[in-house]
């Protein structure tokens, strides 16, 4: 029933609109005209003020002609960089779609947008008796979750949420995702002419050194990670380094581990200023929960059935990347993350099979009939 070019179609338009995080106004726009289009009532909420971007999500809501479970579909519409001026190419020789290689392709996560708008499309073209149905487009979602944070949840009603927004192909259905602790670090030493008089400094670099060599990073272990991302410093290779930033992370399906984590790299970090006799200012920050949906629970036996009406075999799986799923469960809505099919997201060599997305629009019709 899947209109399969109408979806390539879109999809491609879709990608070739700019909208790097808190960029999202014109895509939103477009996007409110396709759901109005397709008859749904949709509205932009506040949360772009909140943000401080220039829209809010779109949210959109499909009135039901039946009873049934209520659903919410919802994707965002933010790009990662470098994600200005995409050209998408259809490689027919291997089914895919790819970009140029100058920017990202933009699949994480314009291809769930696009499966959704043709689920959608597809139920009220073939008169399929349906629940409610709730979509939302959300801002930001990239490097801090703000537009599902910032959701007017008021305006929600939905018994289960599906987020069109993991890598695997569609099947695949997860069931757990990590918490995730953000930490800021500014080590503040002494500047000093390093050719001249260098022991009358203390090296930022040397406390951060000092501190890192001591510190549990990377794989942590099954359910824990660490990493030191950004290190920003420096001022002249012949002034000892008087300041120093570090932006790091630490990620687990446990909060405890991760309190543990995260209290180790804090301690880590004070114990290297002390014995450099440096000044350190340290802030921490949960930017997200975890979330674990069991795999007997209602929401997942219906994805489940919908993907056996696909000849698709449902496996769940546990990721451990943060998304918006995290943040609708913790406000009470129960999600799940379903895999769309994108793959090499983040980099220049990103692409999706166009047959992940097709199955990916067919998911959503499915979900929409077997609630």
């Amino acid at each position: 029933m899947i209109n399969k070019q109408r979806l390539i179609d879109e999809f491609l338009e879709l990608v070739q609109i700019d909208s790097p995080s808190s960029k999202e106004g014109k895509v939103a726009q477009v996007l409110v005209e396709k759901l109005e289009e397709i008859g749904c009532e949709v509205i932009i909420d506040d949360a772009g003020v909140k943000a401080g971007g220039e829209t809010g999500n779109v949210i959109a809501t499909l009135k039901g002609n039946r009873e049934g479970k209520k659903l919410l579909f919802s994707s965002h519409m933010d790009t990662v960089s470098p994600g200005v001026g995409i050209k998408p190419i259809i490689d027919e020789a291997n089914g895919i779609i790819k970009s140029d290689g100058t920017t990202v392709l933009g699949s994480d996560d314009k291809a769930g947008i696009a499966a959704i708008l043709e689920g959608l499309r597809t139920v009220k073209e073939n008169d399929v008796k349906h629940s409610d149905i709730q979509v939302v487009f959300s801002i930001w979602e990239e490097g801090g979750l703000f537009g599902a944070k910032y959701l007017d949840y008021s305006k929600l009603n939905s018994d289960y949420a599906f987020v069109l927004d993991s890598g695997g192909s569609p099947g695949e259905i997860i069931t757990q995702a990590p918490a995730q602790d953000a930490i800021k670090v500014k080590i503040t030493g002494k500047p000093a002419h390093a050719g001249l008089q260098p022991e009358n400094g203390i090296s930022s670099i040397m406390v951060a050194s000092r501190a890192i060599e001591n510190m549990k990073l990377l794989r942590i272990d099954k359910e824990t990670t660490a990493n030191i991302g950004i290190v920003k410093g420096g001022i002249a290779t012949n002034i000892v380094m008087p300041e120093l930033e570090i932006v790091a992370e630490a990620r687990s399906l446990s909060e405890e581990k991760l309190d543990a984590q995260t209290n180790h790299m804090v301690e880590t970090f004070k114990n290297a200023a002390a014995e450099f006799g440096a000044q350190i200012e340290i802030e921490t920050n949960r930017a997200y929960a975890p979330f674990t949906v069991c795999e007997d629970d209602a929401i997942v036996e219906l994805a489940k059935k919908a993907f056996s009406n696909m000849n698709i075999e449902g496996h769940t799986a546990s990721t451990g990347g943060g998304s918006d799923t995290n943040i609708l469960n913790k406000n009470g809505i129960k999600a799940i993350n379903l895999g769309i099919g994108m793959k090499n997201a983040h980099t220049l060599e990103e692409y999706i099979a166009i047959e992940d997305l097709v199955n990916s629009a067919v998911m959503v019709s499915e979900l929409i009939k077997e609630a």
